[in-house]
């Protein structure tokens, strides 16, 4: 079961979900509404049947829930980011360690009681998308060991939660007065973006610079460009302008030849 197909990329066209298109290569049927996942039980049964939730991005309610047992793989030290982004937000908040936790499915918020975690360390400029490429594979294993040997008893959260709550385009465009810390981070977190001389520029890249000035200033552009924060300064290494593909900062510059001193982030 996964959801409908839906427009994606820059032409608009409607595609299917990469979990369908790899269920129809395999002929095995796809279900893109929980209605539709009660008929097929309802019609062939659910005997040893175990239902695997990954990235679903929906509550699964009742009927549905009552029906087959149901198991999430969800990216986080539960029950630290609980919630549609755990692995952005464990980036965001700077931290050091997640994991990929297996647990059972109820009506709350990834609530529910954990049968297997396995803890992984986050690599101080690892971007979203590698770490949750490990933690897939990490995940993927946990599942299938489980369905071979059998899952354990469940153990209750045990902790303070911690929401991680979707990521907004706000927070994705940089605020030059918080620390370069952060905004590496954020850059780590893919989608980062700031303006300069009133257009649109995304960041790909970035990295820790050994200086220090102006918030939002240019400070050099030898070897990539260097801007100021408001604690430290960052190295700018891939951008994106307007309309443009990726590219090496440098060349970027070559391009515009941004002045020392001249400020990034105004609209």
């Amino acid at each position: 079961m996964t959801n409908p197909d839906k427009r994606r990329g820059r032409g608009g066209k409607t595609a299917a979900s990469p979990a369908k298109n790899v269920a129809l290569e395999h002929r095995i049927p796809v279900i893109e509404s929980s209605s539709g996942a009660v008929d097929f039980i309802n019609q062939h049964g659910a005997d040893g049947v175990v239902g695997i939730v990954v990235a679903y991005g929906r509550i699964i309610r009742e009927p549905l829930l009552s029906m087959i047992p149901l198991v999430n793989l969800h990216f986080s030290l539960l029950p630290r980011w609980r919630g549609a982004a755990p692995v952005e937000r464990a980036i965001l908040a700077g931290d050091t360690v997640t994991g990929s936790s297996i647990m059972q499915i109820e009506e709350g918020l990834d609530t529910g009681d954990v049968y297997d975690v396995e803890s992984v360390d986050i690599d101080d400029n690892e971007t979203v998308e590698e770490l949750r490429s490990r933690l897939g594979v990490i995940g993927a294993r946990q599942i299938i060991r489980m369905l071979r040997d059998g899952f354990p008893v469940p153990a209750p959260q045990s902790g303070e939660p911690v929401h991680a709550e979707k990521i907004t385009p706000e927070e994705l465009e940089v605020d030059w007065n918080k620390p370069a810390i952060d905004i590496v981070r954020t850059v780590r977190v893919g989608g980062a973006h700031t303006f300069f001389r009133g257009s649109r520029v995304k960041l790909h890249e970035v990295v820790l610079a050994d200086d220090s000035g102006d918030v939002g200033c240019v400070l050099s552009t030898g070897g990539g460009v260097v801007v100021g924060a408001g604690a430290g300064a960052i190295r700018i290494v891939t951008v994106q302008p307007e309309g443009k593909r990726p590219m090496a900062a440098r060349d970027w510059a070559n391009g515009v030849r941004p002045s020392v001193g001249e400020s990034f982030g105004a609209h």
